[in-house]
């Protein structure tokens, strides 16, 4: 049995992004809930990269926190000074020079590229290539680099502001996105030159360096849209929604019913099941897994939720971080749930806010019911027990315990723990004055005529 090849990534993210009109750098702005640079990091992860370097501009401890939060094994390299992609590349030598067998260059500003695409790229190495890079068929090639080919091999790139009249008709066009063999990848970056318009040292020419060393040099080509570069809101938008159109596709390919998809909107980390059903106008953020046979009801909103089998949500719910929804738990419309365990078959129908708590299996909990979990300093725990009952416009101020099987009474605030089977009702006593309301009337009728 062979080793398993090694392989290094380097993700470019020194770009300002000041088309952006933004405090944050660009590759912290977020699609479908993470981050672009946590994008790139995951694609080239799951494509087996068990080294990474992040190449970053300077002065940019942001941009440095969210690599420690993604990957903390990843190294941090600085671009101190702006001399194209290949210098970028090369700031991170010290990695390069450790031998790994293949080496993947990807942008931080790409979040679209699939882990199966940064593979291919690694079997074109595997088959014999000493540079292996990615390129799409381009609607509007303007801008970009050309890919020239000759006898089946990539012959060169050649950058817009460096290509003749010729080359620019070809529509065959530079994602930016490279391997290199890794044994080769120094000596190859290192030869590369600033000749040209821009006099920088630009990662395409390791083409036609590679080539000059004898090696193989491959082009691979890719959908635009997967290959797509954010620099601006817009640009940020679009990748947003081909990511969705993408991941719609997904989970209905997966077994879920999804009535109008276009209004459905996922996060990078959904779980859906099958046979769910997913109504109009649903979001769900990071965090959520939603189990088999379960129904999401218009215009719910789910994050950091777990849904259980069966189990049904909305319309107009809200499931926020710590939800955990057991089978067959029905949440009705305008409930929120935060930080709380929901039982097998229990019911939250209406109007109703449960946070920092348990509710026990079959437990039914009645419309604007409010767990007073919050004192303006500390969190407390409310505990239901299982099959218990809540009555309507009742308020539980945490920390509290009501027992399995107990009857709470509507109206009422319950302020001390409730025992098994009994019932606690803590309201005012109704008092009735028989014939007030008319002489209320007669009186104010009168103040209002002396008027």
């Amino acid at each position: 049995m062979q080793p398993a090849r090694t392989c290094l990534a380097i993700i470019l993210a020194a770009g300002e992004g000041t088309r952006m009109k933004s405090a944050r750098p660009k590759v912290l702005h977020e699609m479908a809930g993470r981050s672009l640079l946590g994008h790139a990091l995951a694609a080239v992860s799951a494509a087996g990269a068990d080294a990474l370097v992040v190449v970053i501009g300077p002065d940019r401890p942001d941009v440095v926190a969210e690599v420690r939060k993604l990957a903390p094994h990843a190294e941090i390299a600085v671009q101190a000074e702006r001399k194209g992609t290949a210098h970028a590349v090369l700031a991170a030598r010290e990695s390069l020079a450790a031998g790994h067998d293949d080496v993947l260059v990807a942008f931080a500003d790409t979040p679209l590229v699939r882990p199966e695409t940064f593979a291919d790229m690694r079997r074109a190495l595997h088959r014999g290539a000493g540079v292996a890079a990615l390129g799409f068929e381009a609607r509007d090639p303007t801008g970009y680099g050309r890919f020239v080919t000759r006898g089946g091999q990539l012959d060169a790139i050649v950058e817009h502001k460096d290509a003749d009249a010729a080359t620019r008709a070809i529509t065959l066009c530079n994602a930016g996105l490279m391997a290199l063999e890794g044994k080769r990848a120094l000596a190859i970056l290192d030869a590369i030159g600033n000749a040209n318009a821009q006099n920088e040292y630009y990662l395409t020419d390791a083409v036609e360096v590679a080539r000059a060393q004898g090696l193989a040099t491959v082009a691979l080509i890719a959908p635009e849209a997967e290959v797509q570069g954010i620099n601006d809101r817009a640009q940020l938008a679009g990748a947003e929604a081909d990511f969705q159109k993408r991941r719609r596709l997904e989970a209905m390919a997966a077994g879920a019913t999804l009535i109008a998809p276009e209004t459905v909107f996922f996060s990078h980390d959904t779980r859906i099941g099958r046979d769910v059903l997913i109504e109009p106008n649903v979001v769900f953020g990071p965090g959520v897994t939603v189990a088999d046979g379960a129904v999401i009801h218009a215009f719910s909103h789910l994050e950091g939720a777990k849904v259980g089998p069966g189990a049904t949500i909305g319309p107009y719910a809200r499931l926020r971080p710590g939800a955990d929804l057991a089978k067959g738990v029905k949440i009705g419309n305008f409930v929120e749930i935060k930080a709380a365990t929901i039982g097998a078959g229990a019911k939250v129908n209406h109007l109703t806010y449960i946070g920092d708590a348990e509710i026990g299996a079959a437990a039914n909990i009645g419309a604007g019911t409010i767990t007073c979990n919050y004192d303006g300093f500390f969190k407390s725990k409310t505990i239901i027990g299982e099959g218990a009952f809540i009555g309507s416009n009742s308020a539980l101020v945490a920390p509290l315990t009501i027992g399995a099987g107990a009857y709470v009474g509507s109206g009422s605030v319950i302020t001390r723990d409730v025992a098994a089977d009994a019932l606690a009702v803590a309201r005012g006593r109704q008092v009735e004055r028989e014939g007030w309301a008319a002489a209320f009337r007669a009186t104010a009728k009168a103040r209002k005529a002396a008027l």
